[in-house]
């Protein structure tokens, strides 16, 4: 009876003991199954196994002619609890990736990659000293890849003979020679992939990096493209070399980005990127045209001491935080078109080529909440629109920008280029021919064919033109036949012949004004204008006074004399020449119009005195008086070029002192005060026997004087900060 009680009892802790190892196994079976749907239910991609791997890694696809071990669409999981599965991975695949004579590449377009990933697991690692074994590299590639291999060998050799205790340096590179493809891939993890060299092409688009992204000196080179990507922590593309053209086309950076030191050799476009927090692209080559239209940037983002070789477009852009670009190279047009600056911008020791400018028409920038800051005197220089129309608000923003900056000369700059603009708008309405009234054979002689000449007429006499633009609407004009005659042509109501007249004279008053003074900004051409014109007055004067007749009694001057004004004129001359060849912008026709001013009149009122000969008292007396009562350096602005009519003050007066060798002076000095108000001597004309057409001379120097020492006080006030207020209280 005992006996059978222990067999029962053993017979049933026997079976107890099975159950529960088979309730365990079930348990962890349960647990795994449990965990393989849930990834998939979570992720909806089947899981990657080990015997999964050998059969994509045993056979690969092809794709666009290429083979391709296909891992795409899976959940790759790579968490540290997965250590086995990880090492099992990055083994298998990287032998798979670096072996035969054509490795296929890698796709894991639309995977889950669960933890961090290692690029520089699968790639292969290159010594530091030695030549690389590797066929097919570029030229270009090779190179820099030689120059990598020396810069870690020198920096391991410079370690060692610094540090006492030998110290772990890292001293890799990496290369990665086959495609990979990421397309839609989402890593929860971080992504290494510094050091290494991209020998094929990089396709990113749509995928996602949860994680720190680490690409620090890598070089792709092949094209690579992050169209859709989502960086959403920090990325990090520091020193990284770009061999062919990189797309981050609507890429979205959550985190910090840094592209420090990274070398565009091709065209990178960042286009409709968002940065939401820092960027930056310090130190930054740019060899080809650099697109970040339409980019947004929330937070600080600077470009300094970058160097574009092309064309920058920030067409469109959003800079809601300060940008930099300081200490930065331009050498082609920076586009800032309808872009919008809210905090700051700094231009400040930049640095621009001949072929650089910043475009900032339609600039959404207020003066009130935002700046503009550059080198003064240079940055000024560097803005530049196509029109005027649609751009008057943001010249005059960037001229209050800079006035609050008290930098009063790019100020002045930007005046200047809104007058040049201005002057060209009515250079245009005066010459430029209607659309809704020219004529066939007109429109032929702007430069259109007979076809769209009849497109234009047929279509007037349907609908007007009410805009230049409109031309556009008609299928036989292209873009370029509008714009080779768009400057010429108007649409909407013709001009008046009155109306016409009106803006011939201001065209004229504001070219002037632009010649002879850079509309009040170059005080240095005004004043080099008035040398000339004190000049040729000056000598003017004493050919009228000195040299009269040659027969019968001759009234000249002697050969000593004769010399000493020459000289003094080529003096003055060449004075005022050089100011005006380094202040004008068009010398050319800046000489051109002084000439047009004291040339023809004065000539002629000569020519005819001296065709008319001289008949008249006081013949050997000077036609020039001055007061004996004063010598001092005094201020004429109200004083008249006649000798007053009072007897009293007319005794004061003098002929001037023909027989003295110093008496040259005196014309200049009498040219100086009808030009400049300004004197040393109060010299007048005498008004008593004196031929008409030399007081004409006299008063009509005296009244362009008057007009030029307003255009000389007005240029002062514009030029010297706080001057109009002395000029007008």
């Amino acid at each position: 009876m005992g006996r059978k009680v222990f067999d029962w009892a053993g017979f049933s802790y026997r079976r107890l003991r099975v159950w529960l190892v088979g309730v365990w196994l079930v348990g962890v079976m349960a647990i795994a199954l449990f965990a393989s749907a849930s990834a998939i239910a979570v992720s909806g991609l089947p899981p990657l196994t080990g015997e999964l791997l050998a059969q994509r890694l045993a056979a690969p696809v092809q794709r666009e002619g290429k083979p391709m071990i296909d891992l795409s669409g899976l959940t790759i999981d790579l968490r540290p609890e997965q250590e086995a599965f990880a090492t099992q991975f990055y083994r298998q695949l990287q032998d798979s990736l670096n072996g035969g004579q054509r490795p296929p590449g890698l796709d894991l377009s639309g995977s889950l990659i669960q933890g961090s990933f290692d690029l520089q697991r699968l790639g292969l690692r290159v010594p530091t000293y030695g030549e690389i074994a590797l066929g097919g590299l570029d030229e270009a590639v090779l190179q820099q890849l030689q120059q990598d291999q020396r810069r870690l060998g020198q920096l391991g050799q410079l370690s060692r003979s610094l540090l006492l205790e030998a110290q772990p340096t890292k001293q890799n590179l990496f290369i990665f020679q086959v495609p990979l493809r990421l397309a839609q891939t989402t890593i929860t993890g971080q992504l290494n992939a510094a050091d290494l060299y991209f020998l094929g092409r990089v396709e990113a688009q749509d995928a996602v990096f949860a994680q720190a992204a680490d690409w620090r000196d890598t070089r792709f080179a092949r094209s690579v493209s992050f169209t859709d990507a989502q960086f959403q922590q920090e990325s990090r593309f520091r020193n990284s070399l770009f061999f062919a053209r990189s797309r981050f086309n609507q890429v979205s950076f959550g985190g910090p980005v840094s592209f420090q030191g990274a070398e565009f050799r091709q065209t990178a476009n960042f286009n409709d990127a968002r940065f939401d927090q820092a960027a930056d692209f310090s130190r930054s080559q740019w060899l080809k045209n650099a697109d970040f239209a339409q980019s947004r940037f929330a937070a600080a983002t600077t470009f300094a001491r970058g160097q574009f070789s092309q064309s920058l477009f920030l067409t469109e852009a959003r800079f809601a935080a300060p940008v930099t670009f300081r200490q930065a190279q331009f050498q082609q047009p920076v586009n800032l078109r309808s872009a919008s600056i809210q905090r700051q911008a700094d231009f400040g020791d930049a640095r621009f080529g001949t072929s650089a400018y910043i475009n900032v028409a339609d600039l959404e920038f207020n003066a009130d909440e935002a700046q503009i800051l550059g080198s003064p005197g240079q940055i000024g220089r560097a803005f530049s629109v196509p029109t005027l129309g649609g751009n008057e608000t943001v010249l005059r923003n960037l001229v209050r920008n800079f006035r609050l900056l008290e930098q009063i000369g790019d100020a002045n700059q930007l005046e200047y280029m809104t007058e040049r603009l201005r002057l060209r708008q009515l250079r245009r309405r005066i010459r430029s021919l209607d659309l809704n009234q020219a004529t066939a054979a007109q429109l032929q002689r702007l430069g259109l064919s007979p076809k769209q000449s009849e497109a234009i007429l047929a279509r007037r006499q349907q609908q007007p033109f009410v805009s230049r633009a409109d031309l556009l609407s008609l299928d036989t004009v292209d873009l370029a036949a509008y714009v080779k005659v768009r400057d010429r042509v108007t649409a909407g109501s013709p001009p008046s012949p009155l109306a016409r007249l009106v803006s011939a004279g201001r065209w004229l008053s504001l070219g002037l004004l632009l010649l002879l003074s850079g509309y009040g900004t170059r005080f240095g051409l005004t004043l080099g204008s008035g040398l000339i014109a004190i000049a040729l007055f000056g000598l003017m004067f004493w050919v009228v006074d000195r040299c009269r007749r040659r027969r019968p009694t001759p009234l000249l001057p002697e050969r000593s004399e004769t010399a000493w004004i020459l000289a003094s004129f080529v003096l003055l001359l060449s004075l005022g020449l050089v100011a005006v060849l380094r202040s004008a912008a068009q010398p050319g026709w800046t000489l051109a119009c002084i000439g047009l001013v004291t040339l023809p009149i004065p000539v002629g009122l000569i020519g005819s005195l001296y065709r008319r000969g001289r008949y008249h008292d006081l013949l050997e007396q000077s036609y020039f008086v001055e007061n004996g009562s004063l010598r001092e350096l005094q201020l004429l602005i109200a004083r008249l070029p006649v000798i007053p009519k009072f007897p009293f003050y007319r005794e004061r007066y003098t002929p001037l002192p023909t027989d003295r060798r110093w008496n040259w002076l005196n014309y200049y000095d009498f040219s100086l005060n009808n030009w400049l108000k300004f004197g040393f001597n109060d010299l007048r004309l005498r008004d008593r026997a004196v031929p008409g057409l030399i007081s004409a001379l006299v008063w009509y120097q005296w009244s362009l004087g008057i007009l030029y020492v307003i255009l000389l006080l007005w240029t002062l006030s514009r030029t010297i900060p706080g001057l109009n207020l002395l000029l007008y209280f």
